[in-house]
This record gives structure tokens, C-alpha cells and sequence, in this order.
């Protein structure tokens, strides 16, 4: 914990926690609107900025960095149980696939 402690006075941080909610809410985010595919244990970092940003211990537009160490694949269920959509199981025709893409594309 000292040399935690130690960065954190080194570098004018802070240290936090954040909530397994926020976790997954920075979780989505990340992937929503920059693509990126990463576990829940490394959306913490993330969490945490934008709850310091929300808290005002960090000024908007400060250059930050996250560091995203795990990748989704280690944990795919997470990003199918919290996924706006379910995954469909589909019979290997080219019509009935094409048909469910229509409907799909009918309700948007």
C-alpha cells in the first residue's frame, strides 16, 4: 500500500473506489462510443475517471489516461448479459437469416 500511497503524493492523484454499477456503466461506454472490447476489471480505471470528472476532482477536457489491460474475450458472458440485445439462434438458411435482418431493420 506505500507505494501506492507514494504515487499518489508523487503525482497529485487520488485513490478511490468505484461501484461494480459504475464499472459496467464505463464498461458499455467504452465499448458504445470507441469500439473498445475490454473485461469488466478494466473498465474500473474508467469508472473511476468519470466519477472523479462527475465529483469535480478532475477538470473537464484534462488529458487522462486509462490503461485497458484485460480484453473482453476473457470475460464474453459479461458483455452478453448486460448486451441491449440477446443472441438469436438462427437455422443455417440464407433466407431466414435474411428475412430476421429485414424485420430487424423494419423496427429501427
Amino acid at each position: 500500500m506505500e507505494g501506492a500511497t507514494n504515487a499518489r503524493d508523487e503525482s497529485n492523484g487520488i485513490i478511490d473506489s468505484v461501484t461494480d454499477e459504475e464499472i459496467i456503466d464505463a464498461y458499455k461506454r467504452i465499448a458504445r462510443t470507441e469500439g473498445v472490447f475490454i473485461e469488466p476489471g478494466s473498465a474500473a480505471s474508467l469508472a473511476g475517471v468519470i466519477k472523479s470528472i462527475n465529483n469535480g476532482l478532475i477538470e473537464k477536457c484534462s488529458t487522462v489516461v486509462c490503461v485497458f489491460t484485460g480484453n473482453g474475450l476473457k470475460d464474453p458472458n459479461t458483455a452478453i448479459d448486460y448486451s441491449v440485445s440477446q443472441p438469436v439462434k438462427m437455422p443455417v438458411d440464407e433466407g431466414e437469416i435474411r428475412k430476421f435482418i429485414k424485420e430487424l431493420n423494419s423496427n429501427v
